[in-house]
């Protein structure tokens, strides 16, 4: 069948739609859907017709009509348990960097920690024809998984699913504990201790596994036990003396959080130890309102939240595609040298 010699498609004022193709090319609406979008059980010729007639007719799907002709609407759903957190919010700001400016629509709901209100936002999400899902928890330990029985892909991010089967993606407590040791270990520090957070959380124990691991390698442990309590300036401050009563002659001190070591380092200044030159302090976060103003300003470990959430939509996009990649992703910590450490001659 050739195309119609008719004039009347040129001389139009308005875009072409794809029943001005499939009119063109003497095919069905839907058989021009299955050709521009390089479906099968479309024949070479007729495919052929209608993408010359797609092209005499200057058609070009927007980019939500080449969603929905793909069975997609464009709309990603990011579902928090903590919008206020300080931890989420820089996931959420990577992930939505990486779906675009105006490329993807991102729909935000806050859960507040609420199962119920969770299955109420997943419903609606779903509802709106969403094609996945990026779900920010509010701690790094494990969570439930949502099940594998959703119409659409699911990427977890900052908590990992309990599911090993799921996508997760975190940041990698094992590495940045390795990564803080190895630094005040290259500053010349032997008698190192740590102070840590609550026991409880997959963090802390993680980020003492990996100190614990790069000390071995140097032929080093830590000075006293690790001690575990709270992520607070009071903590780290009753920390700090119950360490010194104990090792008075330690030179440096990592600890899980930046709220920790800020607390750390006003409990050494009131004793009269100086930091770097007596005991450098190491924290976690890079938390800038506690790390850069604190006294001497902090080194820290960065980490690296804004990758974690790009990480996370890229994984998301690829599964999206069909292409699933399950288990936890770890995203690689950044180290933030400042005043609180430094070379021993």
């Amino acid at each position: 069948m050739k195309l119609s010699d008719s004039t009347d498609f040129d001389e139009r004022s308005k875009p072409a739609t794809l029943k001005d193709v499939a009119v063109l090319a003497g095919v069905s609406i839907a058989t021009v859907s299955k050709a521009l979008n390089g479906r099968e059980h479309v024949r070479a010729e007729t495919r052929e017709r209608v993408q010359r007639a797609a092209e005499k007719l200057q058609f070009s799907p927007n980019a939500l009509a080449k969603g929905l002709l793909a069975g997609r609407t464009g709309t990603v759903g990011l579902l928090t348990s903590d919008l206020e957190g300080r931890f989420s919010i820089p996931v959420m700001m990577g992930a939505e960097d990486a779906f675009g400016a105006g490329s993807t629509s991102v729909f935000l709901c806050d859960a507040r920690g609420d199962a119920i209100r969770e299955q109420h936002h997943l419903r609606a999400l779903l509802g709106r024809r969403v094609d996945g899902l990026i779900v920010v928890g509010d701690t790094t330990n494990s969570r439930r998984s949502l099940g594998h029985n959703l119409p659409v892909p699911v990427v977890y991010a900052y908590a990992p699913s309990e599911d090993p089967t799921d996508i997760s993606v975190i940041s990698d407590n094992v590495g940045a504990g390795r990564l803080a040791a190895e630094h005040v270990i290259a500053c010349g520090r032997s008698r190192i201790a740590y102070i840590s957070g609550d026991v409880g959380y997959e963090a802390a124990r993680d980020r003492v596994e990996g100190a614990t691991a790069a000390l071995a390698d140097h032929g080093l442990g830590f000075t006293g036990d690790v001690l575990y309590g709270a992520w607070t300036e009071g903590w780290g401050r009753g920390a700090v003396r119950t360490l010194l009563a104990r090792h008075p002659e330690i030179d440096a001190i990592l600890c899980g959080s930046d709220q920790i070591a800020r607390g750390a380092l006003d409990a050494l200044r009131e004793v009269g130890r100086d930091v770097p030159a007596d005991i450098a302090v190491m924290g976690h976060d890079n938390w800038e309102q506690i790390a850069a103003q604190s006294r001497p300003p902090l080194s820290t470990i960065d980490m690296n939240l804004e990758e974690v959430g790009r990480k996370a939509a890229q994984l998301l996009f690829a599964a999206i595609d069909g292409t699933t990649e399950a288990g936890v992703h770890a995203v690689s910590t950044r180290l933030v040298s400042r005043g609180s450490t430094a070379l021993v001659n």
